[in-house]
């Protein structure tokens, strides 16, 4: 790995002095790399396994930075050596949240969702942990969700037989209870392995599925698995009020979330997923 590290580094003119190994999810090897320039992350994974994830990842990132929201890493290079992809980032040390910190992610938030788009989608496809992320324009929310978001993924999991009944009914009926609202870039994959407290106790977002998307998603991934203040719920509603029943509309939104789940390991996720569908039947 050091050769392999040490080459890597030596093609972005770094010259690499010690590395480790650092949690990195489900698809990630992940390494802290000391070099004469700095200090540094890289993300590595298998170049044929998941094409141009890394390229999706950095131009995610820009998007996010771009918004002058939350902290983002800088992208210091993308690309490919030998079978490997990888991504070079900006090391952010990790520090201790500060008393305003839910109130600065809140505000964060609400910033990062009114950047806004003519339509939903993105002008390129990425990934939702190690699975396809398809991004296709479409004008209206309802029409993105269900054929971006919901479609791909019960397709999926029939291929990896679970079946599921009615879901044209089903799609008939979530499409009434979508609010109208306009599109919001979103991070996509918001849970709480996904953001960090830089050294100065600020928040920072990584490892996005970014999107012009519904701004609900983002606030439902934060409740699926816990992890976040509930003063980050009131905090945002009140500086970028939400449409009424959007509390209704969680289980909704945690489909997609529960889907990728249930495709990525298995049936664990199954009861849950058929519940939602369920409950707007």
């Amino acid at each position: 790995m050091k050769q392999l590290l040490s080459q890597i580094a030596s093609q972005n003119n770094l010259q690499l002095l010690e590395y480790k190994s650092l949690t990195g999810g489900d698809i990630n090897d992940v390494y802290h790399l000391k070099c004469h320039e700095g200090i540094f992350v890289i993300k590595l994974n298998d170049a044929l396994k998941f094409p141009r994830i890394f390229d999706a990842e950095a131009k995610g990132l820009q998007l996010l930075k771009q918004s002058h929201s939350f902290k983002i890493p800088n992208v210091i290079a993308e690309g490919e050596f030998q079978k490997s992809s990888y991504l070079l980032l900006e090391y952010i040390s990790p520090g201790n949240k500060l008393n305003i910190f839910w109130e600065s992610f809140a505000e964060n938030l609400a910033k990062l969702h009114k950047t806004s788009s003519e339509q939903f989608g993105l002008n390129h496809n990425n990934y939702i942990g190690s699975l396809p992320q398809k991004n296709e324009y479409r004008s209206a929310v309802s029409e993105f969700y269900i054929s971006q978001r919901l479609d791909p993924q019960f397709k999926m999991a029939s291929e990896n037989g679970f079946n599921f009944k009615n879901l044209e009914e089903f799609y008939k009926n979530i499409s009434g209870e979508i609010p109208s609202e306009p599109p919001s870039l979103i991070h996509g994959d918001l849970w709480n392995g996904n953001y960090m407290v830089s050294e100065n106790g600020n928040p920072v977002l990584i490892d996005p599925a970014v999107a012009f998307a519904p701004r609900e998603m983002d606030l439902a991934m934060m409740k699926l698995f816990g992890g976040f203040s509930e003063e980050v719920f009131s905090n945002y509603n009140a500086i970028f009020p939400l449409t009424d029943g959007w509390k209704e509309r969680v289980p909704l939104w945690q489909l997609y979330y529960l889907l990728v789940h249930l495709n990525i390991f298995g049936s664990g996720y199954l009861q849950q997923v058929k519940g939602i569908i369920k409950r707007f039947l």
